[in-house]
C-alpha cells in the first residue's frame, strides 16, 4: 500500500529526512507544516506539490502565499493551520516531526480522524501520553513510533505472542558527547560543546537533551505510554556506538535486539511502509569493520535531568509535563547563552518543586502545567 503523507516539522531534521524518504518510495505528499523556515518550505512545496502548507509564524506564512502564487496550494498558519494540516482527508499517515509541546494538539487532530501517526514528536506522549493512548484506541488510530530506540522495541515486539511475556525493555543511549564527564566538570560545558553529538544528526533543542541525558529520560517515559509498562520495567544503558538501537528481554531469557547504522531513515522508512519493508540504498551494517559494542549504566549524579525524568515517571500525573515545559524553556536559554549547562537541570528541579502537580489529567490542565513550568524557569 503506497501511502498519501502530511509532514509536520517538514524543515527540521527528522521532517527533512522524510521527504528523502518519501521521494525515494515515490509517497505523494499532502500537506507540509514548519514553524518558519519560509526559504526551504518554499523548495519542499514546489518539489512535492502538496495541496497545503502550513507555517506557524503569520508573517511568513503571509510571505509563502506572495513566493508560490504561481502553485496551486493554499497557505495556511498557526496552531489551527497544523491541526488542518495534520487532519488533512487526503492522507491517511500524518509524520509529527514537530519539537516540542507544539506537537500535541495536532496529533491529537490526527489521531481523531483515525490515521496512521508516524510518532516522533516524543513530548506528546510524555505530556499526555494516558490521554493520547486513550484517544488512539477510541478512534482507531495506530502509532508507529519514529524514534530509532522505540521503532527497535516496535520491531522486537513483533513475535511477541502476550506482553505479559516481556520482562523488561532496554533502551540503548549513545551518552551524548560528555559521556563520562563529572557533574563539576559539565559547570563548564558550552553551546558548542553540547551541540557536538558522537553518532547523530540531529535539531539543536534534541542535541541538548541527549548532552544532559533529559532525552533518554523523555524516552523512557514515552515507552511507559506505548507499551503500557511501569518504568521498573525499563532500563537504560549506555551504547557508545550506537549500534543496537534498543532491545527487548523476555521472561524465559531470550533477548532480542534491533541493529543496524545509526540512520534515522531506517526507522522513519519502517514507520511509512509497516508492516511491509522497503528496499532502501542505505548502506548495510558491515558486522565485521563495525567497532566493538560496550555497554555501561548511566550516570544520574552527573546528569540530574535523568534522574528527574525518572522520578517523574514514577508520579505521573502533570509532573511530566512541568518537566517537559520546563526543559523546553531551560534549552532555549542555554541555547541563547543566557545560562549554564547545569543550569538546566537546577530549572528543572526548581519547577516541579513548585509546581502543583495534578492527577488524571486533562488537557486542559497538561497544558496549564507546561505554560506554569515555562514562567518558573524565564522568572
Amino acid at each position: 500500500m503506497k501511502r498519501v503523507i502530511s509532514v509536520l516539522g517538514s524543515t527540521g531534521s527528522i521532517g527533512r529526512q522524510t521527504l528523502e524518504v518519501a521521494r525515494e518510495l515515490g509517497l505523494p505528499v499532502a500537506a507540509l507544516a514548519a514553524r518558519s523556515s519560509l526559504e526551504l518550505l518554499e523548495r519542499q512545496t514546489r518539489e512535492f506539490h502538496p495541496k497545503l502548507v502550513v507555517l506557524y509564524e503569520m508573517e511568513a506564512a503571509l510571505e509563502l502565499a506572495r513566493r508560490i502564487s504561481d502553485l496551486p496550494v493554499r497557505v495556511a498558519y498557526g496552531m489551527e493551520g497544523l491541526t488542518e494540516a495534520a487532519a488533512l482527508e487526503e492522507a491517511d499517515t500524518v509524520v509529527t516531526a514537530m519539537v516540542g509541546m507544539v506537537g500535541l494538539r495536532p496529533t491529537l487532530a490526527a489521531i481523531r480522524k483515525g490515521k496512521r501517526i508516524a510518532l516522533a514528536n516524543k513530548e506528546t506522549l510524555v505530556c499526555a501520553g494516558e490521554l493520547v493512548m486513550e484517544e488512539a484506541r477510541r478512534w482507531g488510530a495506530e502509532i508507529v513510533p519514529v524514534d530509532s530506540e522505540h521503532s527497535a522495541i516496535f520491531q522486537c515486539l513483533q513475535g511477541c505472542r502476550d506482553r505479559r511475556e516481556v520482562r523488561r525493555l532496554i533502551l540503548t543511549c549513545s551518552g551524548g558527547p560528555f559521556f563520562g564527564k563529572s557533574y563539576q566538570e559539565l559547570e563548564y560545558m558550552k553551546r558548542k560543546d553540547a551541540l557536538q553529538h558522537p553518532n547523530w544528526s540531529m535539531g539543536a533543542k534534541i542535541t541538548i537533551d541527549s548532552a544532559t541525558l533529559m532525552n533518554k529520560g523523555l524516552e523512557l517515559i514515552e515507552a511507559m505510554r506505548l507499551y503500557h509498562m511501569p518504568p521498573e520495567q525499563i532500563q537504560i544503558v549506555i551504547h557508545r556506538q550506537s549500534i543496537i538501537h534498543s532491545l527487548v528481554e523476555y521472561w524465559d531469557g531470550a533477548v532480542l535486539a534491533q541493529m543496524g547504522t545509526p540512520d534515522m531513515k531506517l526507522p522513519i522508512r519502517y514507520a511509512l511502509t509497516y508492516p511491509e519493508r522497503s528496499q532502501s540504498a542505505a548502506a548495510p551494517l558491515d558486522l565485521l569493520s563495525c567497532p566493538p559494542l560496550t555497554f555501561a549504566p548511566p550516570d544520574p549524579e552527573a546528569f540530574p535531568c535523568l534522574a528527574l525524568a525518572m522520578d517523574c515517571a514514577r508520579t505521573g500525573g502533570t509532573s511530566c509535563a512541568v518537566l517537559n515545559g520546563a526543559n523546553e524553556a531551560a534549552v532555549g536559554l542555554f541555547l541563547r547563552e543566557k545560562i549554564g549547562f547545569n543550569d538546566i537541570p537546577r530549572l528543572v528541579k526548581k519547577a516541579l518543586d513548585q509546581v502543583e502537580v495534578k492527577w488524571n489529567p486533562s488537557l486542559a490542565d497538561i497544558l496549564e502545567a507546561d505554560q506554569r513550568a515555562r514562567c518558573v524557569v524565564t522568572a
